[in-house]
């Protein structure tokens, strides 16, 4: 009894070859009847219009205002002069004593009373100070 008990328990879970065959068969038909060809999605060009618009936005938003910034910081330093008075990006305010137009240095004085003199770089000139028609000075 003991042989027969090990002998039936490993075919006990198996099933049996008629319903494996029709699980099969399921299967086969179903593959059949399935559609040959995929849907189609949507064409290159659809999905490229955002694109493109993300792009304009971009460069409206972010590079055309980056580069007009960099002309007018460009062309205040191409003008600086004798006797302009200007902010350095460290805060030091003074007025040019020299400037050549083929260096890159410019001398500028920072105190009045013991004629105290700095040399820069132009890229280190952040503003240009002038005076309007009343008096004030204007950024």
């Amino acid at each position: 009894m003991v042989a027969n008990a090990r002998t039936a328990a490993p075919t006990a879970w198996l099933p049996d070859m008629q319903s494996l065959l029709d699980f099969t068969l399921l299967f086969a038909q179903e593959a059949q009847s399935a559609p040959k060809s995929a849907p189609e999605g949507p064409s290159i060009f659809s999905m490229l219009g955002p694109f493109l618009i993300i792009g304009v936005l971009f460069y409206i938003m972010m590079i055309r205002p980056e580069k007009k910034k960099r002309a007018a910081a460009a062309a205040m330093m191409d003008n600086l002069k004798k006797n302009d008075r200007i902010v350095t990006i460290g805060g030091l305010i003074g007025v040019v004593v020299n400037v050549q137009k083929d260096s890159d240095e410019v001398t500028i004085r920072i105190d009045e009373n013991n004629n105290t003199r700095l040399r820069i770089l132009r890229s280190a000139v952040s503003r240009v100070l002038t005076e309007d028609g009343d008096g004030e000075k204007k950024d």
